[in-house]
């Protein structure tokens, strides 16, 4: 059978999330004054990562709600007990510098026009249909999927097999007819191999994981390979280039 429809994530795979975060923290945190307060810009940069990500963990674990895990994201980077409405302002502002760097990454148009006529496209993320239909409105991008869901609205998150089959009833194909394409090994590509997907890693970094390849899980580096591949026969004895 052949592939027919293609679900992508969103952030670090169609949008250069890491790019315009670490532009728009920078930005804020000069325009706040805490340049200075974490050492270096980098050492800055660093702490934002591994609280958002500690925070995002527990919000896709269902441990606390979107805009929770926003606000209590602030409280930890400033070290403070904020009212709500605090935290919330101070992170408005750092959205309002980090959507002024938003931008895709250069082998996506080609990617999506390469595949336009011969594939059905859809979005699956662990973020919320608020944030991510207006993110790819403003980028240029939302009229080209069929749908659009997200794990705040679903209930279930990557890489859950749960989140990837409602991708794939909303679009009414079985799994093994659907490729899934995303940026992480373990929540989009093992996550999407082990829900009956044709699971598309999308190393932009090169740094393929080290050890025994996993099976079903195709790795790439460029979006500019994968026409090819999904026109290949990935599923039935194709070795897999996880690793």
């Amino acid at each position: 059978m052949s592939i027919d429809a293609v679900v992508w994530d969103v952030d670090d795979t169609l949008f250069d999330y890491t790019a315009a975060d670490r532009h728009g923290m920078r930005t804020h945190l000069a325009v706040e004054g805490l340049l200075g307060r974490y050492g270096t810009v980098e050492d800055a940069l660093a702490h934002w990562r591994r609280i958002t990500d500690l925070h995002w963990a527990r919000h896709a674990a269902g441990e606390c709600g979107w805009q929770e895990q926003r606000r209590d994201r602030v409280r930890a980077f400033l070290g403070a007990e904020l009212e709500d409405a605090e935290a919330d302002a101070w992170f408005q502002r750092y959205v309002g510098h980090y959507e002024a760097a938003w931008g895709l990454f250069p082998d996506v148009l080609p990617a999506l026009e390469a595949l336009a006529a011969t594939h059905r496209h859809a979005v699956l993320s662990n973020s919320s249909i608020l944030v991510q239909e207006r993110k790819l409105r403003v980028l240029g991008l939302l009229d080209r999927f069929e749908a659009v869901l997200c794990a705040a609205e679903l209930g279930v998150s990557k890489p859950s097999p749960g989140a990837f089959r409602a991708a794939c009833e909303a679009l009414g194909l079985p799994p093994h007819r659907v490729a899934y394409v995303g940026d992480h090994p373990e929540i989009d590509g093992r996550g999407a191999a082990e829900a009956g997907l044709v699971s598309v890693w999308i190393d932009r970094a090169a740094a393929a994981a080290r050890g025994a390849a996993q099976p079903g899980v195709h790795r790439i580096t460029s979006l500019a390979e994968l026409p090819a591949l999904l026109r290949s026969d990935t599923r039935f004895g194709a070795p897999s280039t996880f690793g």
